[in-house]
């Protein structure tokens, strides 16, 4: 049996117990995952994105783009809700640690750093696990 062939039943043996966990990705726009149905991605670079739109074509005046900065949080409250969870997702990173992306944590405690195939990642987890109650 090949090692592709061979990952491929692994990776589908263990599917189902991936699919129950909790699974979250922290990465950022610059990597491209693959295999990310079910989990949770959290973008670290959201809110340096979100602030970008938010100062977007403001005046060179400070009073009048504070002004526009203010009115625009002010009638935004979608702007104001991504901007929360966005800096919340990054609170949650420091929490945990991560210290490389991406990185994907599975029921907050087991982490695959660098790997881009969320199922592949899981899936090493899923191994781990069945190793070490």
């Amino acid at each position: 049996m090949s090692h592709r062939l061979l990952f491929f039943v692994f990776t589908c043996a263990f599917a189902a117990h991936v699919q129950a966990a909790d699974i979250r990705v922290y990465t950022d726009h610059s990597i491209t995952l693959q295999y990310t149905k079910g989990a949770q991605i959290v973008f670290l670079d959201a809110p340096r994105r979100l602030e970008q739109d938010l100062s977007a074509a403001l005046p060179a005046d400070p009073k009048h783009a504070e002004a526009m900065a203010r009115k625009r949080l002010q009638t935004g409250a979608n702007l104001q809700r991504a901007l929360a969870n966005a800096w919340q997702g990054v609170t949650d990173a420091w929490a945990r640690k991560i210290t490389h992306l991406p990185a994907v944590v599975v029921d907050g405690r087991y982490v695959v750093y660098g790997e881009p195939d969320v199922a592949k990642a899981a899936a090493r987890i899923a191994a781990f696990r069945s190793h070490k109650p």
